[in-house]
């Protein structure tokens, strides 16, 4: 099984040095809160696999059940540190 997620595909390549200009801390920022929202994404379809009463079984519940987590991601990515973690070390490493 496959894992496609085309809305975080926006990566760009290089990682700014603690002297960097201000917006390419903020373009690496939001990269790694991107990132941290594809791990919570894939953190939430593994464990919300369960009967929603408000997601009734039918053919569309895994693609609606996909989008929602997918939202929920969004919403929760930066709040868990991961993204933090990652962007610390980042910059540190290009130091």
């Amino acid at each position: 099984m496959q894992i496609r997620i085309p809305e975080f595909s926006g990566v760009e390549p290089g990682v700014p040095s603690l002297n960097a200009k201000p917006n390419e801390r903020v373009r690496l920022k939001e990269q790694t809160d991107a990132f941290e929202a594809i791990i919570l994404k894939m953190l939430l379809d593994k464990s919300i696999q369960g009967n929603d009463p408000l997601l009734p079984k039918d053919p569309g519940r895994e693609i609606y059940q996909s989008m929602m987590n997918g939202e929920r991601s969004k919403q929760l990515s930066g709040a868990f540190g991961y993204s933090e973690l990652l962007f610390n070390y980042l910059v540190e490493k290009r130091a």
